[in-house]
């Protein structure tokens, strides 16, 4: 029986070119595999014909719109996960649903080996292999681009020579990567981290500097989930895709930041993510009012944690399970209303309610009907200051020795 290849198709010239270049250098059958996490452009139909076209046997279409903004955005949401303290992973949480899909290919048409489009110097090599590893440890995986030798130039000319129907234009100076949860530009003259980026790169985000009228949004969550978008219920993909439009026309979510990558190396990344970042926004500022304060302490901790098993391909690892299962348990009142103002490149908070709120108004107000006992004040402090007052008193008494 001829072995069969599982291969991670976008529909683009190197993954098309693919298809056959890995053919012709393992002899196997090749099985495309096209997931759709939102990142828009031609329908999976298209895809499909394309790659059955370039000489795939099967091809394996999955949307995975809906499994992506439950499964794997909202678990981020419910982290605040910002890598380095910026980026909210937004490549990062698609690989382990297409990895998920690639395995059950590989399960469904008998394939041996997976098979991805990723470099030898970038991050997604490893959250593929990784995440191949654990849900398949007896799959192999090989990569055309680091493993065979296939470059750009070399994949133009083998689309050319073969007639693949693959339009086979010089590559576009960035390398983009995008999904529903946002959007991610790297290379060309961005490599030079004094450049700042241009216009032309942005497409998720128009430009904050001359933006629209202010748009007022309200986002109810339950359970630290999105459920409705000013009183109009929605489910998670409808509330990223709704705040993706109205943050987006605002020129929110736009980052620029140099970041460590896994393999060691630091990469200048442009992303936009418009409905993401309104949404983590409005959620940490729910969280603000129905969380314990050490709770909340640690959930910082745990949340960064978090992002970095997630940027790392850790998605499937022990930990991150064990770190799912304390987040989970934080949400449990995180339920409530949150009103921002989206304008000129910021999603602004200026108001919270919650039924399940820590806030107490008779204890916070200044005002009339004050329920807050400040003669306490003075013994509480006496007493949470003791172990400093003893520590300073025993320096004084040691440097005068």
């Amino acid at each position: 029986m001829t072995e069969r290849i599982v291969l991670a198709y976008s529909g683009g010239l190197d993954t098309s070119v693919a298809i056959g270049w890995i053919g012709e250098a393992t002899g196997a059958e090749v099985i495309a595999v096209a997931v759709d996490v939102g990142q828009g452009g031609e329908s999976l139909e298209t895809i499909r014909q394309r790659a059955l076209g370039c000489g795939a046997v099967e091809a394996y279409v999955a949307d995975a719109r809906d499994e992506f903004a439950n499964e794997y955005a909202m678990p981020t949401l419910k982290a605040n996960a910002l890598y380095q303290g910026h980026y909210p992973l937004v490549s990062a949480i698609s690989r382990p649903v297409i990895v998920k899909h690639l395995v059950k290919a590989a399960r469904e048409f008998g394939a041996t080996t997976v098979a991805h489009g990723c470099t030898g110097k970038g991050n997604d090599q490893v959250r593929f292999e990784v995440g191949i590893q654990t849900l398949g440890p007896d799959l192999k995986c090989i990569a055309p681009v680091r493993d065979l030798a296939l470059t750009r130039d070399k994949a133009i000319a083998f689309a050319e020579e073969k007639g693949l129907p693959i339009e086979t234009t010089k590559k576009n100076p960035y390398s983009i990567d995008q999904n529903v949860w946002g959007r991610a530009v790297e290379t060309g003259y961005l490599e030079d981290i004094w450049n700042a980026p241009t216009k032309d790169i942005y497409d998720y985000t128009a430009t904050p500097e001359f933006p629209p009228a202010p748009d007022e949004v309200t986002i109810s969550f339950q359970a630290g989930v999105p459920v409705a978008i000013d009183g109009v219920k929605v489910t998670p993909l409808q509330a990223i895709q709704e705040l993706n439009r109205r943050a987006g026309a605002q020129g929110v979510g736009r980052i620029d930041v140099v970041e460590d990558r896994l393999v060691g190396i630091k990469s200048r990344e442009i992303y936009e993510a418009p409905g993401a970042m309104a949404l983590i926004t409005a959620h940490k500022h729910l969280e603000d009012i129905t969380v314990e304060r050490e709770q909340a302490r640690f959930k910082a901790t745990v949340g960064q944690r978090w992002a970095e098993l997630v940027y790392d391909g850790q998605w499937f690892s022990p930990l991150k399970r064990s770190l799912d299962a304390f987040i989970e348990d934080t949400q449990k009142y995180v339920s409530g209303d949150i009103r921002m103002v989206l304008h000129g490149g910021q999603a602004i908070v200026n108001g919270r309610r919650s039924d399940t709120s820590l806030y107490d108004f008779d204890l916070a107000t200044y005002d009339t009907g004050d329920t807050f006992d400040q003669s306490m004040a003075r013994g509480f402090i006496e007493l949470f200051g003791m172990s400093s007052k003893v520590a300073s008193g025993r320096d004084l008494r040691v440097a005068g020795e």
